[in-house]
């Protein structure tokens, strides 16, 4: 198992979500321009793919940072589902929640 120091480190090392952000936006407008030379445009898209896992792994992390967060003395709290018409959905389930 990783220490919190390691984890740090690890993390410390990527770059923030909104510079890959800006980066990747950079990267898709040149392609977009369609003057980029084929192996040029192979390059700027394997960068492109690695910017995108990059965000992706960012996101994910601070998904489960808010869930943490939101979490009620360490344990989830069920709250009742309503669709857009703001009916309850438990309402079509039997008391053995089928």
């Amino acid at each position: 198992m990783k220490s919190k120091a390691q984890k740090s480190d690890r993390n410390d090392n990527l770059p923030d979500f909104e510079q890959s952000l800006t980066e990747l936006e950079a990267l898709v407008a040149k392609l977009e321009q369609g003057d980029v030379p084929l192996e040029e445009a192979l390059k700027t898209f394997e960068r492109g793919v690695a910017l995108t896992r990059q965000c992706q792994t960012a996101l994910r992390t601070a998904q489960q940072k808010v869930e943490v967060l939101l979490s009620r003395n360490g344990e989830e709290t069920v709250e009742p589902f309503f669709d857009e018409e703001g009916e309850d959905d438990d309402e079509d389930l039997d008391d053995s929640g089928r």
